[in-house]
């Protein structure tokens, strides 16, 4: 069908054609509003309810409206610059239409009007993407406006440090956001002219319209100004984050020649928007814009190019340690203040202290809190013992302290939480209803085993007993940290709490956590956020029903408080009231420190949060563990009233904080390398330390790094801390040792123990490799390393005493096929001796009492309670030296070796060991036969 036409190029639509475009634009809009509102807006309001449900208003407010504020800002700003340029260009009066034509018997298509048109279109799309980008950035633009000073100025621009760390990436982004839209108006009303030919592409055939010509100046002129305040301001600030020299920071060529260069650029690109703008005046843009581009390249290649590369090469590097000097020094200061590790304090040993019984018996709480276990390893014990039923399951295992009968105990500690997956019925009621909670915890010294190799319990069991006087009151689970899934309390369905023999309990939940979801608009809402249906007619779901999600704690802390980073190992405490607390540690951040040493995309950290989470109603409560931190300043300038002071948080609490893992791994890692803080030292990495390597390929990612209860050399009293010992850099023995403290005004300080350099102590691997070469050990090992068992060899432990170090290496049998490991011998090495007994209490002995004479494979079977004891008497008939002639000795051989293996496949190892000590008694004395 033809179409009418009113004047050339200009198309008249038919009335049928007018009505379904309009019927076509309803429907788009209709399915806009399904797709993207109402989804949004039943988010908003989800969101709304959980934020005033946990009294966490003030974020969701702050965000949500700093968010709008600067998508409506970025939306306008972009448009009103690109789409300003483009209908400036456009609007201009033009020569001749360019016509297109595109089709026969079709009027042509004026090129001139089509492409503004277009233009305008994607000007609208660049004000969407660059508001969306924006409002993503909400918090970099808050925090420059609340920033916090740090009280320490840069050593090259002598700013203060929280310019860098708060107000210069806002800075960078909103000049980085007007050049690329000075750009892209650029490019479009270029395209605009060249169309129009009012700028001609070939100046000798033609002659350019002043207006355009003042018009592009001034973009281009503008470009060329903000980009010398961005060279001035930022890429000079950036200096101080150099890689150039053989550090993070500014270096020898950064401060000597790349900001002279920088400096010159800047000074070249205000010039060059003096010639544009000459050249635009006098009608000779494109003779003077390229004059002032081609300068500013040329200047920008030669000073922050060639000749920067060429001094490093040629200057620097052959005299680097006397170039960098003042720098370096820059560096290690700036790394040490900003990861927290200037305060450590270095304390020598002697190196030479000979530790006797008395100072085992000295130091009994720490040879008391030895921790024998690995934690990977109790948690498959737990996980076979204390689960219960398959629905549950130990996550993680924790380590922590608790006085106990007077004495200051440290304890394993893991909470049954519920594990919606393994349920046998996926329901509806099944999940959402009925199963919504864990139940309680278990806890295990870390050192005592049963008489079978098993870990002692002081809670277990469903419900929770203790036979150390815990009284677990509140020992449901609505919040830890496999609660991933939604779930309704208050509702018509009876919750599952624990099984009990045949029989079910079941339970109302009396708490005040989830959101009243008992209207039919809140039932609404919820099917339509979490696309379930039954939660609307859901004939259980009543009146006084509530709601509960963000139930899993990492998610419940991070959407409370998305600006924190957190610790990925948060651990439960047993409060005095007999409730379960979770406590987590919020990092606070940054990756704009000057001069320090990046980890990650950081290179500043503090643990200045602290969040605890009720296990039974999800209350959020953050604490602010250092005041004076910036980071943290900041964000209680923008967010005020919600981190409340650490004299608020309970005393059952406090005795519990410990000090986050993730912070002092990355402490420890630093202080081995910028302990040395000579710079000539440094440079050369004479005294550099290490951590261990690991023993074996099993336990933990980090295996000497480990909590223990001792008293710290000097001190009066024994203490929680962290600890991890350090090797010469390429060697294994020991070089030092460090710890954070975490009981009462000491937590947090970090401190050093350092060997002297002249003295040899053995380090992880040496003991190790003592250890193997031991023939007594190496027997044992192999007698059990056979077919229908495993021995698995615990992680090393370094124990500090007074001066001196003890090792301890736990040996664990399992079952072939089996999953319950056994603690099943210690081994303990001190200086050059090493021995190994049934029980901590033995080997000690063994090694520094009357029993030091005993051979290894006479040690006793005896509980091991931790304490230090004499040694107990050989297990009767199992180490009593035999008597008698060769061929009843042998007799007496077979006979036992006979037992060890019935023993073995019966299961009962205590008798198979108790056999196999026999039998080396037995060998021992023909041996003593043969040499006589």
């Amino acid at each position: 069908m033809t179409l009418p036409f009113d004047g050339p190029g200009r198309r008249v639509m038919p009335p049928m054609r007018r009505e379904l475009r309009r019927l076509i634009l309803i429907v788009a809009a209709l399915v806009f509003v399904v797709m993207f509102v109402v989804p949004w807006l039943a988010t908003f309001a989800t969101d709304w309810l959980w934020f005033r449900e946990v009294g966490f208003t003030a974020v969701y407010l702050t965000s949500l409206g700093w968010r709008v504020a600067l998508f409506v800002v970025g939306a306008g700003l972009a448009y009103a610059i690109v789409g300003g340029n483009i209908r400036l260009a456009a609007g201009r009066p033009g020569k001749t239409p360019a016509l297109f034509i595109h089709r026969p018997n079709q009027p042509p298509l004026d090129v001139t009007a089509v492409v503004p048109r277009m233009l305008r279109l994607g000007a609208l799309l660049v004000a969407f993407v660059v508001a969306v980008s924006l409002s993503a950035l909400w918090m970099t633009f808050v925090q420059a406006l609340h920033a916090a000073p740090v009280g320490t100025a840069d050593p090259l621009f002598g700013r203060d440090i929280g310019f860098y760390m708060f107000q210069l990436p806002a800075v960078s982004v909103g000049l980085g956001l007007v050049i690329a839209l000075l750009v892209l108006s650029l490019a479009a009303v270029l395209l605009v002219y060249v169309l129009r030919g009012e700028l001609p592409l070939v100046p000798r055939h033609a002659v350019a319209n002043p207006g355009a010509e003042r018009h592009v100046g001034a973009l281009l002129a503008a470009l060329f100004l903000l980009t010398a305040v961005r060279l001035w301001i930022v890429r000079s600030a950036e200096l101080l984050y150099s890689t150039t020299g053989p550090l993070a920071g500014a270096s020898y060529t950064d401060v000597h020649v790349m900001l002279p260069g920088i400096r010159l650029s800047a000074a070249v690109a205000v010039i060059g928007a003096g010639l544009v703008l000459y050249g635009a005046a006098r009608g000779k843009l494109l003779r003077w814009g390229l004059i002032a581009v081609g300068a500013y390249a040329a200047v920008g290649v030669v000073a922050r190019g060639i000749v920067p590369y060429a001094v490093q090469r040629l200057v620097v590097l052959p005299n680097e340690l006397v170039k960098e000097t003042p720098y370096l020094k820059d560096h290690i200061v700036a790394t040490r203040a900003a990861w927290g590790i200037s305060g450590v304090q270095t304390r020598p040993l002697s190196g030479e202290a000979r530790l006797t019984m008395a100072d085992i018996k000295a130091n009994a709480p720490t040879i008391n809190n030895v921790r024998l276990w690995e934690r990977d390893l109790l948690q498959q014990t737990f996980k076979q013992l204390q689960e219960i039923r398959t629905y549950y399951d130990f996550v993680s295992v924790n380590d922590d302290r608790y006085t106990i009968d007077g004495d200051y105990r440290q304890v394993h500690l893991s909470a049954r939480e519920l594990n919606s997956s393994s349920l046998p019925t996926q329901t509806f009621i099944n999940n959402r209803l009925t199963f919504t909670h864990g139940m309680g915890v278990t806890m295990a010294p870390v050192n005592q085993v049963t008489s079978e190799g098993l870990p002692v319990l002081f809670i277990q069991d469903l419900p929770p007993t203790s036979s150390e006087g815990f009284a677990l009151k509140r020992p449901e689970i609505y919040y830890g940290q496999l609660t991933d899934s939604y779930v309704f309390v208050h509702t018509a369905q009876k919750e599952f709490d624990y099984p009990s023999g045949d029989s079910d309990v079941y339970t109302s939940y009396a708490g005040t956590g989830g959101v009243p979801v008992g209207s039919f608009w809140r039932r609404a809402l919820y099917a339509w956020e979490f696309g379930s249906a039954k939660i609307l007619f859901s004939s259980d779901i009543t009146a006084g029903a509530r709601i509960m999600y963000h139930r899993n704690i990492m998610d419940r802390a991070t959407t409370a408080l998305p600006f924190l980073q957190f610790d990925p190992e948060p651990y439960v405490v047993v409060t005095d009231s007999g409730g379960l607390e979770w406590v987590l540690d919020g990092y606070t951040t940054s990756g704009g420190y000057p001069y320090s040493e990046p980890v990650g995309d950081n290179n500043y950290m503090r643990n200045s949060v602290k969040v605890t989470i009720n296990a039974y109603n999800g209350a959020i409560t953050a604490y602010a563990m250092d005041p004076n931190d910036p980071v943290l300043r900041t964000y209680e300038a923008i967010f005020p009233g919600i981190f409340r002071p650490l004299a608020d948080m309970p005393a059952d609490i406090v005795r519990h904080l410990r000090y986050p893992g993730r912070l002092f791994r990355i402490q420890a890692t630093l202080e081995a390398t910028y302990h040395m803080d000579a710079p000539d030292a440094f440079y050369h990495r004479e005294d550099q330390w290490q951590i261990p390597a690991p023993s074996n390929q099993g336990g933990e990612a980090v295996p000497f790094m480990r909590h223990i209860i001792m008293r710290l050399p000097g001190e009066q009293k024994e203490e929680f801390i962290y600890m991890t010992p350090f090797t010469p850099r390429g060697k294994d023995n020991l070089a030092a040792w460090m710890v954070a403290r975490m009981d009462g005004a000491h937590y947090g300080q970090l401190m050093v123990y350092q060997f002297p350099k002249q003295s040899l102590v053995y380090g992880p691997r040496q003991i190790v490799n003592r250890i193997n070469q031991d023939t007594d050990i190496s027997r044992q090992i192999t007698l059990w390393d056979q077919r229908g068992s495993q021995v698995i060899r615990g992680e090393l432990l370094v124990i500090p005493i007074e001066e001196s170090l003890v090792y301890v290496q736990p040996l664990f049998l399992r079952a072939s096929g089996g999953s319950i490991p056994e603690l099943k011998r210690v081994v303990v090495a001190s200086g050059n001796r090493v021995v190994m007994g049934e029980t901590l209490d033995q080997a000690l002995n063994a090694m520094f009492g009357s029993g030091a004479a005993v051979p290894v494979s006479e040690a006793a079977d005896t509980l091991d309670t931790g304490a230090v004891s004499p040694a107990a008497p050989p297990a009767a008939g199992a180490a009593a030296a035999p008597a008698g002639t060769v061929a009843q000795l042998l007799q007496q051989a077979q006979d036992h070796y006979d037992r060890a293996l019935a023993a073995q496949r019966a299961g009962n190892w205590a008798e198979y060991g108790r056999q196999i000590d026999a039998l080396g008694a037995v060998i021992r004395q023909l041996q003593s036969r043969q040499h006589q």
